[in-house]
C-alpha cells in the first residue's frame, strides 16, 4: 500500500518539529515580572522524560504526515496533548530551585506551538469522523475531566500561573461568578426582550427595518465606549430613582456592564429569530391553519420549534460573545476575569494576565461546543451532521 502526504499533516508536523527541537519549551523567571530565559525541551526535562517525550512527539509526527486512519490520528494527538501536559508540570519541578518560592517556570513558545498543532489534528480528526452531538459532548467532557485530574493532582503546582492562583483562590472564584452571571445573565435578558422582538419584527414587515438598523447601530459602537456612555444615565438614575441603587444600579461597576453586553446581544437573537420564522416551510403554515390552529397556536407549536435552530445559533453567538466581552467590564468595577488581565497588564505579569485569559478561552470553547451540539440535536432529522 503507498503511503500518501496529508496536507493538513505536513503543517501540523512542521509546527511540530519546529516546536519540540528549536524553540524553547518553558521560560525560567528568578521571579515574577523579570524576563525570562528560554529552556529547550532537553534542558527543561530530566533525561528519561525528555527522552520518552520525543519519542512520542516523533511517533505522531509520522502518523501525521500521511493519510493514516482518522482513529489513529485522533490517538496520536491525544498522546502528545497528554505528554505535554506531563511534560510542563514535570519541568516546573525540575527547572525551580528547592525552596524557591520567587521563581517562575511557564510554558514557552515551543509548548504553546505543539498544544495549537496537536489540537488542531485532533479537532480536524474528530469534525471529519462526523460524530454525533452527545459524542461531541462526552469528548468535551472527558477533556474537561482531564484538566480536572491534572490540577487536582499537583502536577501544575509549580507553573507559575497556577502559583499566581493559589495566592487568588478565593478571588478568582468571586471573579469567575461575577463573569458567568454577567454573561449568562445578559443572555437571559436578551432572549426574553429579543425573542417577543424577532417575532414582532417578523410579523410588522414595516418595523422590521428600523428594528434591525437600530439593533446594527448599537454593534457599531466600541464595547468600552459603550460602557463609558451609559455611566451617566445609570449614574443620574442611581440617585433620583428611589431603590434603584439598592438593587445595585449604579453609574460604574456590574450595572452597566450587564444593560452593554445585553444591548450587544440583541442583534443576533432578533435577527435569527426573524430569519428562523422566514425560513419556516409555508406548507407548514398553512396546514396548520387548514386544521384551525390559531396564530398564536402556529407561532409555539409550528414555528418557533422549526425556527429554534437558527434561534439557538443566534444564541450560541451571544453566549460566546458574552464571555469575551465580559472581561472589559473590569475596566469599569464590573469584575470578571479581566480583573486578573488588567492586574497583569499593569504589572507587567504575564502569568497574571493568564489566569483571566485562559479560563474566559475555556468558558467560551465549551459554551460554543455545548450549543453546537444543541443546535444540531434541534435540527430536522435528515439535517444532522451536515454542518459537523
Amino acid at each position: 500500500m503507498k503511503l500518501r502526504l496529508d496536507k493538513l499533516g505536513v503543517v501540523v508536523a512542521l509546527l511540530a518539529v519546529y516546536a519540540a527541537f528549536f524553540a524553547p519549551l518553558m521560560i525560567f523567571r528568578p521571579n515574577r515580572i523579570v524576563p525570562g530565559q528560554g529552556k529547550s525541551l532537553w534542558e527543561s526535562l530530566p533525561p528519561s522524560t525528555s527522552i520518552s517525550f520525543v519519542v512520542v512527539i516523533s511517533v505522531a509526527i509520522l502518523i501525521t504526515l500521511f493519510k493514516t486512519p482518522l482513529y489513529l490520528r485522533l490517538s496520536a494527538a491525544a498522546a502528545v496533548l497528554a505528554g505535554l501536559a506531563i511534560s510542563v508540570g514535570s519541568a516546573a519541578s525540575f527547572l525551580t530551585p528547592d525552596g524557591n518560592t520567587y521563581a517562575r517556570v511557564s510554558p514557552a513558545s515551543g509548548a504553546w506551538l505543539l498544544m495549537l498543532a496537536f489540537a488542531l489534528l485532533a479537532a480536524d480528526a474528530i469534525a471529519r469522523l462526523r460524530p454525533t452531538p452527545v459524542v461531541r459532548i462526552a469528548l468535551l467532557a472527558v477533556s474537561l475531566a482531564g484538566i480536572a485530574l491534572v490540577l487536582s493532582s499537583g502536577l501544575w503546582d509549580g507553573l507559575s500561573i497556577i502559583r499566581e492562583y493559589a495566592g487568588r483562590a478565593d478571588v478568582f472564584w468571586q471573579e469567575a461568578g461575577k463573569h458567568v452571571t454577567l454573561a449568562i445573565g445578559s443572555l437571559i435578558a436578551a432572549v426574553v426582550v429579543g425573542l417577543p422582538l424577532g417575532v414582532l419584527a417578523h410579523r410588522v414587515t414595516s418595523l422590521r427595518a428600523g428594528i434591525l438598523n437600530t439593533l446594527n447601530f448599537v454593534q457599531t459602537i466600541p464595547s468600552i465606549a459603550l460602557f463609558g456612555i451609559l455611566i451617566a444615565p445609570l449614574g443620574w438614575i442611581a440617585i433620583n430613582v428611589p431603590g434603584a441603587a439598592a438593587i445595585g444600579i449604579r453609574g460604574i461597576g456590574a450595572a452597566p456592564a450587564f444593560v452593554a453586553l445585553f444591548l450587544y446581544s440583541l442583534l443576533p437573537v432578533v435577527a435569527n429569530t426573524v430569519v428562523g420564522l422566514e425560513g419556516v416551510p409555508r406548507e407548514a403554515n398553512e396546514a396548520a391553519r387548514g386544521v384551525g390552529m390559531t396564530g398564536r397556536q402556529r407561532l409555539f407549536g409550528i414555528e418557533l420549534p422549526l425556527a429554534m435552530p437558527v434561534i439557538l445559533t443566534g444564541i450560541r453567538i451571544v453566549l460566546v460573545q458574552n464571555i469575551g466581552l465580559a472581561t472589559i467590564a473590569a475596566l469599569i468595577g464590573g469584575g470578571g476575569f479581566g480583573v486578573f488581565v488588567f492586574q497583569g497588564v499593569g504589572q507587567t505579569a504575564m502569568d497574571l494576565v493568564l489566569l483571566g485569559a485562559v479560563p474566559t478561552v475555556v468558558l467560551a470553547f465549551t459554551a460554543a461546543t455545548v450549543l453546537d451540539a444543541l443546535v444540531e440535536l434541534n435540527a430536522p432529522v435528515g439535517t444532522r451532521g451536515k454542518a459537523a
